[in-house]
């Protein structure tokens, strides 16, 4: 027999079914309360509330788990490339060889993009922040691809959607940059894979020859592995709540990218190299930062340390830390905010406070860290953060497209005046 849930008001009781999920999650279905008995629910942030039952990404912050399509993010950070992985979560399995070969082929072919599209780039003041830049540029493309704007497109037509914004988000995001650094941009180079391509659009300057070292391009190809999807945030959220309206994928894509453009969404990393500048300023004493950490009365937060879902530790983190040690050897950066963060993650594991709170390094402080050491601008690390986070969001529109989800349409408690007459100027 079902599991149910009781509510009882003004002495009615209303059975609301319980709803299971594969990993023995709960959840109370209030779908037809309101039609029952006149009531809904409140849940500022919609924090305990959830929208929708999806198949892509597993999240339990108290075990410190993460998984997509049920594969642990250990085993496809270290077995995986990025773009097989984008494949597993658009299309529900791991490809085989020859899927993975015609999807890398795919991509490559559409990663050049329609020459209009500079003229718009062209537009933005090098000041422009490069997140608005890649907002504008990816809802540019409903535009070049009108088809796009069609509900009832066929699904060989919304796939070929998908492969375009997976093979030109590294261009739109190479070239954001570019518009900001005030340099030329690069084309594309096919003969590269998907993150070498990335790193040589970026870094590659005019008549100079541009080798892609191999432990970065690793690196990053974790990076975008751990960013990849994590379950109904704000910016994935806002995806799905966008396309329920029919909206097309470039359209959600781009409210995604905004959405994700927040400083409490995206901008953890920001803020860690912004906190360590602010050190560095202060002298680079590392003990007195972690002592104003402690303190409560103190206001200063240590950032890139715990996370709002790990309440264990996070997962993304372990697998990271490896990587950046690998870039900051390889690169033999000399760089003292680099030093200081290396201090507070040794205090930081060693220090009982931060032990006992589960206070550990996160994802966000090491990839900063790695953006930092490999020249990136600070104002960058979101875009790189929505390069990384494009394939979850194309599988979660998809998913919301083939479950015939209907419009996202949240309720209210209105709190505002009653009824009340027009009062004419002259007695205002």
């Amino acid at each position: 027999m079902s599991k149910t849930a009781e509510i009882k008001f003004e002495d009615k009781s209303y059975s609301l079914p319980i709803v299971e999920g594969t990993e023995n999650e709960q959840g109370i279905d209030i779908a037809k309360l309101r039609a029952e008995s006149g009531l809904i629910t409140l849940d500022p942030g919609f924090k305990n509330t959830g929208s929708t039952k999806s198949a892509i990404t597993f999240l339990d912050g108290e075990k410190g788990i993460l998984r997509y399509r049920g594969y642990s993010i250990e085993e496809l950070a270290e077995k995986s490339t990025f773009l097989e992985v984008s494949y597993l979560l658009i299309y529900g399995e791991l490809p085989t060889a020859e899927q993975l070969a015609d999807f890398q082929s795919q991509i490559k072919v559409h990663t050049l993009v329609h020459e209009d599209i500079k003229k718009i780039l062209e537009g933005f003041p090098s000041n422009a922040h490069p997140m608005g830049v890649l907002s504008s540029l990816v809802t540019a493309l409903t535009a070049f691809y009108p088809e796009s704007l069609d509900p009832n497109r066929s699904s060989d037509k919304v796939n070929m959607s998908i492969i375009r914004i997976l093979a030109k988000m590294p261009t739109f995001a190479a070239w954001a940059y570019k518009n900001e650094v005030g340099h030329p941009v690069n084309y594309p180079d096919n003969s590269l894979d998907y993150c070498s391509n990335f790193l040589k659009m970026m870094f590659a300057l005019p008549a100079e020859k541009y080798e892609v070292d191999p432990v970065i391009s690793s690196a990053l190809d974790k990076l975008l592995i751990l960013h990849a999807d994590h379950e109904q945030n704000c910016s994935t959220s806002t995806v799905r709540v966008v396309g329920s309206s029919q909206a097309s994928l470039y359209a959600s894509i781009s409210a995604g990218i905004n959405a994700l453009w927040g400083p409490l969404h995206g901008g953890a990393n920001s803020a860690v190299i912004n906190m360590l500048e602010g050190i560095k300023k202060d002298g680079g004493d590392t003990k007195k930062w972690m002592a104003k950490a402690k303190d409560k009365d103190d206001p200063f937060r240590l950032m890139g340390f715990g996370h709002r879902v790990y309440k264990n530790f996070d997962p993304r983190a372990k697998i990271i830390k490896k990587a950046a040690d690998d870039v900051l050897d390889k690169l033999g950066v000399n760089d003292p905010i680099l030093d200081i963060a290396k201090g507070l993650e040794k205090e930081a594991l060693e220090d009982q406070y931060f032990v006992d709170r589960k206070l550990y390094p996160n994802v966000d402080f090491y990839s900063g860290i790695i953006y930092r050491a490999l020249g990136i601008p600070v104002d960058m690390f979101t875009v790189m953060f929505a390069l990384g986070r494009l394939p979850g969001w194309i599988a979660q529109w998809k998913e919301m497209r083939e479950n015939n989800e209907p419009i996202g349409r949240p309720r209210q408690i209105y709190v505002g005046e009653n009824l009340r007459p027009y009062v004419g100027m002259e007695k205002r």
